[in-house]
């Protein structure tokens, strides 16, 4: 996890937990009217207007967070946040993560989301920084990689909308990930929800091997 990705996850999850505090008379009537804890988080995130996992983060309140001494622990570590990081979630809205997903790149579907990525970075597919070859081979070869469980290749998407791609690449013991979005979904939060979504993902391709990402300029 990047300190950007674990800032921007506490900052969601505290200030979740504050606007939960100030509100808890709805919030535990939402609570006891929900049919599961499922239908609880969901119908918390609607009311609040927070994330999923902000959500889940009140859920899991402990009682002695409700105290004044908690609240003061919690607003003090929401102001350090929110000084660390200039955008907020109205800024950022995707930045939740709760509406995008990924799934496995496929050489015919996405040809033209890589060859975007390409003809805009001018790189290579498999993080080696060189010049890009010919659009086919470098997907046949980013195919044999993921064939090979080398790689793992990924397209980030909200509803039907192909926003970006997440490359894993096995190097000396290490996943590589890079993260390309579209240009115009850049600036919204994308980035960092691709973050959150691919670290599962990679720890289910490649356990127990620690990913570094490369490229944190490219989720900005």
């Amino acid at each position: 996890m990047t300190d950007l990705d674990q800032a921007t996850t506490r900052r969601d999850i505290t200030d979740a937990l504050l606007t939960a505090l100030e509100r808890r008379h709805e919030v535990l009537d939402t609570i006891v009217e929900a049919d599961d804890r499922d239908s609880a988080a969901a119908a918390i995130s609607q009311l609040l207007g927070k994330s999923q996992l902000g959500a889940e983060a009140v859920l899991n309140m402990s009682l002695h967070q409700l105290t004044k001494e908690g609240r003061r622990k919690n607003q003090s570590e929401l102001d350090d946040l929110n000084h660390e990081i200039t955008f907020t979630l109205a800024d950022r809205p995707a930045s939740s993560g709760d509406t995008l997903n990924l799934r496995p790149f496929s050489a015919s579907d996405d040809a033209d989301l890589f060859t975007e990525r390409t003809a805009e970075q001018g790189v290579a597919g498999d993080g080696s920084g060189a010049p890009a070859g010919e659009i086919g081979d470098e997907i046949a070869q980013g195919v044999g990689r993921v064939d090979n469980e080398d790689a793992v290749w990924l397209v980030a998407v909200e509803n039907d909308d192909k926003i970006g791609i997440v490359f894993g690449e096995l190097v000396g013991g290490e996943v590589d990930v890079r993260i390309w979005i579209r240009p115009e979904s850049r600036k919204k939060g994308y980035g960092v929800a691709a973050l959150r979504r691919c670290r599962s993902e990679m720890a289910a391709y490649f356990p127990g091997v620690p990913m570094v990402v490369r490229a944190p300029g490219a989720t900005a």
